[in-house]
């Protein structure tokens, strides 16, 4: 195990003992539909109230350390600076290659996400078919303490999740390839993928300027 993962483990264990971190934000919209470029759901934005702001550009897969951040960064400022719930919102973009912790376990199975992406499960660091921001103690994936930082918890305290639609024409591509139906067939089936509550928008990079613009500090993630 290199150091950086130890350290990393540690920090992200020792901060998940202190519990679950409640959010300032209300609860995330189901994923976009799609359709028109004009028909995107941005009111996500109008949603970041409180002093500390961030948003954490995920562009890699990384064994899911960049979601992990957004989560470890504040309960931190909870801890070390005492914040409040309230003073704080967060953003998790998901973009270029992140864009498959986007997607649902059905996805990553149907499609042999994890052997193709050679992706490593972020405590073991041996390869996995699992999505890394998905993984529970329930299933006996990860140690309880790990759990406050799934994608799901994670929007379920509030916080917003956004998924790049450019990059997601990958993942339309290869279901259109492996399942020979249109592109807005494959379109529709790559949407119904999507983790519930995980907002599609034009692109990363829009997300990311959006998310400034409303005050965040901008953090690259992954």
């Amino acid at each position: 195990m290199s150091t950086n993962r130890r350290e990393f483990l540690g920090h992200a264990t020792s901060a998940a003992l202190f519990g679950v971190m409640p959010l300032a934000l209300t609860p995330t919209a189901a994923a976009a539909a799609g359709g028109s470029d004009d028909e995107w759901d941005v009111s996500w934005a109008d949603r970041l109230t409180g002093k500390h702001k961030a948003v954490f550009d995920c562009p890699e897969v990384e064994s899911g350390y960049g979601v992990w951040r957004a989560s470890i960064w504040a309960q931190q400022y909870r801890d070390v600076l005492k914040v409040k719930p309230n003073d704080m919102a967060m953003v998790i973009i998901l973009r270029h290659n992140g864009i498959v912790l986007a997607m649902q376990q059905a996805f990553w199975d149907k499609y042999k996400i994890g052997e193709t992406k050679k992706v490593l499960h972020p405590v073991t660091q041996q390869a996995t078919d699992r999505n890394p921001v998905l993984l529970s103690s329930a299933r006996n994936e990860v140690p309880a303490a790990i759990d406050p930082y799934a994608l799901d918890r994670f929007m379920a305290r509030g916080g917003v999740v956004l998924a790049c639609n450019l990059a997601l024409r990958d993942c339309v591509d290869l279901i259109q390839k492996q399942e020979n139906v249109s592109p807005e067939e494959a379109r529709t089936r790559a949407i119904a993928f999507m983790v519930p509550g995980v907002i599609l928008q034009p692109s990363g990079v829009f997300a990311a300027v959006r998310a400034q613009e409303a005050g965040c500090s901008y953090v690259r993630a992954s």
